[in-house]
Parts: structure tokens; C-alpha cells; sequence
């Protein structure tokens, strides 16, 4: 009789990071801050942004600062080249908003290369995509960690997947899925301009650098995506209703000059801020998908509402299956900043490291 040989698991070698804004910046320190205190990682190898690649022999945070004072130049080839050589069972953590890196995580998935990511472009967008992920997955064995793309780490993803892995059918998902629009609304009186708010969002990393992104509700699309593929619903971009809070005249403008005439948002919010008063409501940006369709944009909601509570940064998110047929299950927490999605990232790292 043959002997049964022991499966060989294989370990992450390598670590590298696309990315050093503020995501890939506190995913660094809290990288070192694990580290320090003892916790298994794999070895840090290289980072890059979009001008240059510096390699980690070191502290990462060296390279960190080196590669976010590099001049704003076009490289002559893409900074994460050196992906190339990463090599199955190594992972590599997107902590980009780039269409163009996100297009390449099926072929790293496809090499054994684990992808984990802040990046909502890759299953947020083209069905197509996030098909091509999921066979990739399944073919190149490696994991896609991607619990930071919605929710900033709340366990939305994994709930879904494990409801309908239980044999859970999901009628609708709905929810507060912005962190910067949340705190927008729970903070806007209608006294202080809705402007000034959005500039101190900004200022706090709670919106993306074009906080356009996040008031046109094409960032809460591209999260119901996620969702709704993670729920089996087959939803497709094109099949989203979206309501923007960007008016023509700032929606065509280059940043720089939106950003100095964001007073354009205020008189349209205050409207539907004094017909919220009128109603005895609150206002919240609201995603909802179901086998219907979907859509995205400001709602008037009462008080006692499932999605009216929370606070600050606060996602909120209502699950509504057979399983959860008379109240839906809730699941909140914070759902925007950069130290909350960091954690995520090198929560995925661990988890594909431990198992």
C-alpha cells in the first residue's frame, strides 16, 4: 500500500504594495506596528505609486517617504513592473483607485499571485471583470482579498457569502454604503454651506481626492456591485439608477477648479435638507439592490428608519433574505478613513498567511 504524502502548504514569500497615498501610507505603519509586536508577515519587498518602485530591504517607511517625494514625472514604464517577478503564494496589495492596476489583477490571480485590495474597480465595475477575477480565482488557486472595498472591513462581503454559501436566498440589500456621505448628512444643519462640509470631508481623507467621485454616487455604485455579485444577483453597471448630487456645472470641470467652486452644491442640498423638515425626516445617501434592480441616490428617510441611525463615518447596511424575512440584518460601523481600511488590507494579508 502506498504511503499518503503530507499536503505541502504554500506560504506567502513576498509582500508589495501599489500605493502610497493615505491608504497605502497607514497600511505601511500598521504593517511595522504588527510587525514590532511580533505578528507573522510576509516580508515586505518592494512599494510603488504611480512614479517609481522603490524596493524594501529595509523599514518600508523609508522607501515610503522616498516614493512619495519622487518628482510627478511619466515613467518610462509602468512603476509596478516589477510585479513581474512575483511568484505564486506572494501577495500583492492594491491600495489604488486605478483602473488601469485593477485591469491587471486577474493575471496576477491567474499566476498563484494573492491580490488583496482597497481597489473597487476591480469587481465594481465591468461584469465582465469581475467575472474574469472569479475564474481566475478558481484556476490559479490564489485568494482575492477584497473586505476593504466595501465598508472599509465591515464583515458585509463575508456575510453575504457565507448566508448564500448556507443556502440563504437575499431579496434586497440597501444601505448607507459612503462613509463621507454619511458624515455629510449627519453633520449638515442647513445652517453651515453643504460646501464647507464637503472641503473639511476632504481634508480629513474621508472622500476620495476628487470628492466628485463620492457626491455623483458613482463610488456607492461601484460598492452595490460588489455586494450585489457577492449576493448572486447578476447586476450589471448599465442596470443602476443614479442619482448625482453633482450639478452640470461642476460635474465638467477639472478638479482644481471644482474644488474652488464647490458653493455650487449648496443651494440644491439645502432644498431637499428643508423638504427633509418638512417631511419630519432625515437625509441619507442611499444604495439599495434587490432582483428587480437598483439604485443609488438622496433619500428622505423618517427617524426610526433602519438606516437612519448611525454616526460620523458610520456604514449602515440592511440585509433582507428568507432567513432575515421580518427585520433585516443590520450591520454598521465605520465605513470610511484610512486607518480603518489599512486594517482591512492587513487583515486579508493575515488571513491568506494563516490559512
Amino acid at each position: 500500500m502506498s504511503a499518503v504524502l503530507p499536503l505541502v502548504r504554500e506560504l506567502p514569500q513576498r509582500l508589495a504594495l501599489l500605493g502610497t497615498g493615505t491608504v497605502g501610507t497607514a497600511f505601511v505603519h500598521r504593517y511595522q506596528a504588527l510587525q514590532s509586536r511580533g505578528v507573522a508577515l510576509p516580508r515586505f519587498s518592494w512599494l510603488a505609486n504611480s512614479r517609481t518602485a522603490f524596493r524594501c530591504g529595509g523599514q518600508p517607511a523609508q522607501e515610503l517617504a522616498h516614493a512619495n517625494r519622487a518628482a510627478r514625472v511619466v515613467p518610462s514604464l509602468q512603476p509596478w513592473a516589477e510585479a513581474e517577478g512575483l511568484q505564486r503564494g506572494d501577495v500583492l496589495v492594491d491600495a489604488t483607485a486605478s483602473d488601469e492596476v485593477a485591469n491587471w489583477h486577474e493575471q496576477w490571480l491567474a499566476r498563484g499571485v494573492h491580490v488583496v485590495t482597497a481597489n473597487k474597480l476591480g469587481q465594481g465595475t465591468h461584469w465582465a471583470r469581475a467575472q474574469a477575477i472569479a475564474e481566475s480565482v478558481e484556476e490559479g488557486g490564489a485568494r482575492y482579498g477584497d473586505s476593504a472595498t466595501v465598508g472599509a472591513g465591515l464583515p458585509l462581503l463575508s456575510s453575504l457569502r457565507a448566508l448564500v454559501a448556507g443556502g440563504d436566498h437575499i431579496h434586497r440589500v440597501e444601505g448607507v454604503l459612503s462613509g463621507s456621505l454619511a458624515w455629510l448628512f449627519h453633520h449638515y444643519d442647513g445652517q453651515r454651506p453643504f460646501s464647507a462640509w464637503v472641503g473639511e470631508a476632504l481634508s480629513a481623507g474621508y472622500t476620495e481626492p476628487d470628492p466628485r467621485v463620492d457626491l455623483s454616487g458613482e463610488d456607492v455604485r461601484r460598492k452595490l456591485l460588489i455586494l450585489a455579485r457577492a449576493s448572486g444577483i447578476e447586476l450589471r453597471s448599465e442596470q443602476v439608477q443614479v442619482s448625482s448630487l453633482v450639478p452640470d456645472a461642476l460635474a465638467g470641470l477639472p478638479l482644481e477648479q471644482a474644488l474652488a467652486q464647490l458653493a455650487l452644491l449648496d443651494a440644491p442640498i439645502q432644498a431637499y435638507w428643508h423638504q427633509a423638515q418638512r417631511e419630519g425626516g432625515c437625509l441619507r445617501f442611499i444604495g439599495g439592490v434587490d432582483r428587480e434592480g437598483a439604485c443609488v441616490g438622496l433619500r428622505v428617510v423618517a427617524h426610526d428608519h433602519p438606516l437612519a441611525g448611525g454616526a460620523q463615518t458610520d456604514n449602515r447596511v440592511a440585509i433582507h433574505s428568507d432567513r432575515y424575512s421580518i427585520q433585516p440584518l443590520l450591520i454598521q460601523g465605520p465605513g470610511a478613513g484610512a486607518e480603518v481600511t489599512a486594517a482591512a488590507l492587513l487583515d486579508d494579508v493575515l488571513s491568506i498567511t494563516r490559512t
